[in-house]
């Protein structure tokens, strides 16, 4: 059974190199913790760097012991840098990833899809360099953030990117990518516990709301972590849809939309994970990890174990949907 893991993420060896040479882009260094390395942002974000990140030899080893056998690999979102105030410099470190992750590809034997980056606090520089990624480097399509710092999706500075992604025909993977302070999760790690999941629906919430997916019929997104919340509080935006005059900017109820986004299989559970089948069903659930960070998901075997498939949905699930989605080789 074809395994496509579409939720994995890679950290360009260049940007590793300044962090530890104490040049790091915005002041990402590196520390040392009892022997293990931490990327460390200027706003007290940290995270572990596995060699997984950056070294092709050590990704594929990893893909082999999890029994995956294609990956649509993303920069590590905690590097988006949508919070860079200068312009240029966003495009710049957007083209630098883009050219380390089509190169870390390329090298994979076919085994590795990258997706871009984008630049998305410049909107021309955005579109550009999603149209430059997919028409030269070969990318499948590109991860955003479910926000672009203040604004929504549904900005209309952000709209010409969502058009560009839906005219080249390639997906938008929507992903958090905080690395400061959120009120009121500032503990227990609660920025991304309960954050994370947060973030995708509202990004999810303002594209609806927002009317883009009645503007954009071709556009297609996958959101990670299961949806976040949106499918399981769908009937709250439905009401509210039908009661409160703010929640009218889209043409249907919202649970109309639900099957116009793709979700990864990231729930942590059995239970949660069955529900989102039976709720969007199994043509738009899409197998991920989120691997090398911790909070990632299992092999595929691991995740969907305990969730009763019929073959042909585990096999929708486990890689043929991923395979048409970013359309990648029918013969894989």
């Amino acid at each position: 059974m074809l395994t496509v893991d579409v939720h994995n993420h890679f950290a360009p060896p260049e940007i590793i190199a300044g962090a530890r040479s104490g040049q790091g882009l915005d002041g990402l260094r590196v520390e040392v913790v009892d022997g293990r390395e931490y990327m460390v942002h200027r706003q007290g974000f940290r995270w572990p760097i596995e060699p997984t990140f950056y070294d092709l030899e050590a990704r594929l080893a990893a893909m082999d012991a999890r029994d995956t056998d294609l990956a649509v690999l993303s920069l590590a979102p905690t590097l988006l840098m949508y919070w860079l105030e200068d312009a240029t410099a966003a495009a710049d470190f957007a083209r630098l990833a883009n050219a380390a992750l089509a190169s870390f590809a390329a090298g994979s034997g076919g085994r590795i899809a990258p997706v871009a980056t984008l630049p998305m606090q410049d909107t021309g520089a955005a579109v550009a360099e999603l149209r430059r990624a997919v028409t030269e480097l070969g990318m499948k399509g590109a991860q955003i953030g479910p926000r672009m710092e203040e604004l929504g999706l549904d900005h209309e500075r952000v709209r010409p990117v969502l058009a560009e992604a839906a005219r080249l025909g390639v997906p938008l993977i929507l992903h958090p990518y905080n690395v400061g302070k959120r009120a009121g999760l500032e503990r227990f790690y609660l920025s991304n516990l309960i954050g994370n999941p947060l973030e995708s629906t509202v990004g999810a919430a303002h594209l609806i709301f927002g009317g883009v997916l009645d503007e954009l019929p071709d556009l297609r997104l996958v959101l990670m972590h299961g949806g976040g919340y949106l499918p399981y509080q769908i009937g709250r935006l439905d009401h509210g849809h039908h009661v409160r005059p703010e929640s009218r900017g889209c043409a249907h109820e919202p649970s109309a939309y639900l099957r116009r986004f793709w979700y990864d299989t990231i729930t942590h559970a059995a239970a949660p994970l069955r529900f989102l089948v039976d709720q969007v069903g199994a043509d738009r659930v899409v197998y991920g990890t989120d691997f090398p960070f911790d909070m990632g998901g299992g092999p595929a075997a691991e995740q969907l174990g305990g969730v009763k498939l019929d073959d042909p949905d585990r096999e929708l699930i486990s890689g043929r949907n991923a395979v048409d989605l970013f359309d990648l080789p029918a013969g894989a």
